[in-house]
């Protein structure tokens, strides 16, 4: 009995012991990570990065930290953790294949945070799709179209091709195609053109309009007008430019080529 009890205090001590610096580990550990959790928050909120980002990456440091500390408190407790460590990793494969799609928008979305191409509010044309940013996420990019649409665009596809940032530059060119007859005085079109551009002062001094002739077309001479406008008037002046030269050619006797009556002559840049 006395040899019983004896054995059993040894048991008692060497696990007693073995448990006490599991649970010091486990402890300790997890303070570790959270100290280790709020100093990443802090440098990264220090170097301007998107809130969203500093929230996933400092959260999952925070996780891989506990699973460390977690292992090692099983290893102080003589659990052999090889296995353990196997099996994470072949779950992580295992993981990292079957979400190959989402890894791929997680790593556009964290590029995309970090060089923000464009934000929130911003009008762009990317993954064959045209409209103002409503949220950028780590998946996904919400875009809400002109005839208020709302499209939700995978991260990897919108990185995946050119991105068109329409509001990056506070000046945008208006590129408009003027087409007049065989028959009309180029001076005289010059001219007009000229009155219409520099009657609108929404149109910019700086950069100067352009105003040349494009193209000695089949059934026209096009002329190319070119004004800057600041972007967010854009196309405002489109819309009211286009109409005024109508107008103007129609009071002025100039001819309009009849095709262009029916088909828009012109592209926007």
């Amino acid at each position: 009995m006395e040899d019983m009890a004896m054995r059993l205090q040894d048991l008692i001590a060497f696990y007693g012991l073995k448990i006490i610096a599991a649970l010091v580990i486990l402890v300790i550990g997890r303070y570790v990570a959270i100290a280790a959790r709020n100093v990443l928050r802090r440098v990264m909120r220090k170097s301007n990065v998107e809130e969203t980002l500093v929230s996933f990456v400092s959260n999952v440091a925070y996780v891989g930290l506990l699973v460390f500390i977690v292992i090692a408190a099983l290893g102080q407790l003589g659990v052999h953790t090889a296995s353990f460590v196997a099996v994470i990793g072949a779950a992580g494969l295992a993981i990292g294949l079957a979400l190959q799609g989402s890894l791929a928008n997680f790593a556009a979305g964290v590029l995309m945070i970090i060089f923000k191409p464009f934000k929130v509010g911003d009008y762009i044309e990317a993954g064959g799709v045209a409209g103002t940013v409503e949220e950028i996420s780590i998946f996904t990019t919400e875009l809400k179209t002109p005839d208020n649409k709302k499209v939700i665009v995978p991260n990897a596809k919108v990185t995946g091709d050119n991105i068109v940032n329409y509001s990056a530059k506070d000046q945008r060119r208006i590129d408009i195609v003027a087409g007049v007859s065989y028959g009309d005085d180029l001076d005289k079109v010059r001219k007009v053109l000229e009155q219409i551009l520099g009657e609108d002062e929404r149109i910019l001094k700086d950069p100067a309009p352009t105003i040349g002739v494009l193209a000695l077309a089949d059934s026209s001479i096009n002329f190319a007008v070119r004004p800057w406008v600041k972007t967010g008037d854009y196309w405002a002046v489109f819309f009211a430019t286009q109409e005024k030269i109508k107008k103007r050619f129609d009071a002025e006797g100039i001819s309009i080529p009849f095709p262009q009556r029916d088909v828009h002559l012109y592209k926007v840049a």
